[in-house]
């Protein structure tokens, strides 16, 4: 657990308790680094996302783990998904880390919270391993993970009917509203409630993962290819989402690529109106809003596991990195984020290394979290980089990835040692070395020129891994209640 819990609030941190800032924090599923305004102006329309990001902390080396459920373990439990066995360090349905076990909703119910969940789960798709077990007041959207965008089923079978409010299945599951609408309403509900209490509401969007499909008014037709023009989607041109005011998404001649645009307009529309809700009510000012992506860009996808599902094929922007989702290259971690409060984080860009895993301890040491709370966090407190203009200290990241773990990662600083083998390293010649600081797309292997960077990370690397378990079944570890 980390020292600063037990110290003072700095800085911008100096609160009266009754004046907790509510939390809204925003994940984006399969949002590459290539997916956002800022990072690609010319190519991508996120005018909300671009102004949060730039009245804020951009956080520009930003890491997350490589796919869509180890991230939500990281970020939810201020511990790297390996720690509580093998089923949370890829995409699962299966028990992730046991009911009791510390979460950053359990810790801000403690600290005085109303706590809300709208969006997607998938830390645990059956009901007994659901949100309201894990610090959530209320929860609703779908238990697993993607699903058909308007008719909101997972694939066929035991998950199929996920769409739920409280743990309780919606009768109908809400068919024909595009699950970007459905979240952004709920959200919007709940920020317009009175509230005796500050909130924390936790918002993991759909969107941009597949399937894409975005059919305007067009209900009951499913996104497909206009047979008179296959360059062409099915009534694009009267679509609002195929068309932004710059004409930025029409100028895209790819249709695919054209399509996932239209995703990310409309994702960010519905962002807008979640800020809107928090301007109405005059809650924005004391509101900490939390961005990033789960993963990195998915690329292709073969389709048919979901309702109307497309088979899709290089549908991303290009990034300047490495690998892509599920890789522990750059192209599969690094990803877009930024901390946005109005007058309390003035507008900066964070250069320094940061992680989905500091979401905890640093929400933690904002809120003054009681220590019982909190657990031995694998991130940390980023309140030198947001609060004032210092620097982290000097510390390593790690990334494994696969329920046999065969790709595994670890940075320190500018450094860091990469393998894919399902053999683990055991000597420091297993590892490749890379300068991301000189070379951020990892094209230069350059172990033999520094042997002993290699063999300090390998090191490093042996440490972290002690701390995992290997067992896919999870024992219950602690409790706090």
């Amino acid at each position: 657990m980390l020292a600063l819990l037990s110290s003072p609030l700095r800085g911008a941190q100096k609160q009266d308790p009754g004046a907790k800032p509510n939390i809204v924090l925003i994940l984006t599923d399969d949002q590459g680094w290539g997916d956002i305004g800022y990072n690609n102006p010319e190519n991508v329309y996120t005018p909300t996302l671009d102004k949060l990001a730039e009245e804020g902390a951009r956080l520009d080396s930003h890491h997350v783990m490589p796919q869509c459920t180890p991230t939500r373990v990281a970020c939810f439990t201020g511990r790297y998904p390996g720690r509580f066995g093998t089923n949370g360090r890829q995409a699962s349905n299966a028990k992730c880390f046991p009911v009791g076990t510390p979460t950053l909703a359990r810790m801000l119910k403690s600290s005085g919270y109303n706590t809300y969940l709208a969006g997607k789960w998938h830390m645990g798709s059956a009901w007994e391993n659901g949100p309201n077990h894990h610090g959530f007041d209320s929860s609703y959207g779908s238990m697993a993970g993607a699903c058909g965008m308007y008719d909101h089923r997972y694939r066929p079978g035991k998950y199929e009917e996920c769409w739920h409010r409280d743990h309780e299945i919606i009768p109908g599951y809400e068919n024909g509203t595009h699950a970007t609408d459905l979240v952004a309403a709920e959200a919007t509900r709940i920020i317009e409630e009175k509230h005796e209490k500050p909130f924390f509401l936790y918002l993991p969007f759909h969107a941009p993962h597949t399937p894409l499909d975005e059919r305007g008014q067009f209900v009951d037709t499913p996104t497909q290819r206009d047979p008179d023009n296959p360059k062409r989607w099915l009534n694009e041109d009267k679509i609002k989402w195929f068309n932004d005011p710059e004409g930025i998404i029409q100028s895209e001649p790819d249709p695919e690529k054209r399509l996932f645009l239209a995703v990310v307009h409309h994702l960010d529309a519905a962002i807008g109106q979640v800020i809107k809700a928090l301007d109405k009510t005059g809650q924005r000012e004391n509101t900490i809003i939390i961005f990033s992506s789960d993963n990195g860009p998915q690329v292709s996808w073969g389709g048919n596991a979901y309702p109307d599902d497309l088979h899709l094929t290089d549908f991303n922007q290009p990034i300047p990195f490495r690998g892509h989702k599920c890789h522990v290259w750059q192209g599969g971690i690094n990803v877009p984020g930024f901390i946005n409060w109005p007058g309390k984080i003035k507008p900066k860009k964070v250069t320094d290394p940061t992680h989905i895993v500091d979401v905890f301890p640093t929400l933690a040491n904002l809120v003054g979290a009681a220590p019982e709370d909190c657990p031995d966090f694998d991130g940390t407190d980023l309140a030198p980089v947001l609060f004032e203009d210092s620097h982290l200290s000097k510390r390593d990241l790690y990334w494994i990835w696969g329920s046999n773990t065969d790709r595994r990662a670890l940075r320190e600083g500018d450094w860091k040692i990469v393998r894919y083998n399902r053999q683990p390293p055991q000597k420091p010649a297993d590892w490749q070395l890379f300068n991301l600081k000189k070379d951020p797309a990892e094209k230069n292997n350059v172990a033999n020129q520094h042997p002993e960077i290699r063999e300090t990370l390998h090191t490093l690397y042996k440490r972290q891994h002690q701390k995992d378990s290997d067992k896919p079944v999870i024992s219950k570890t602690r409790v706090a209640e």
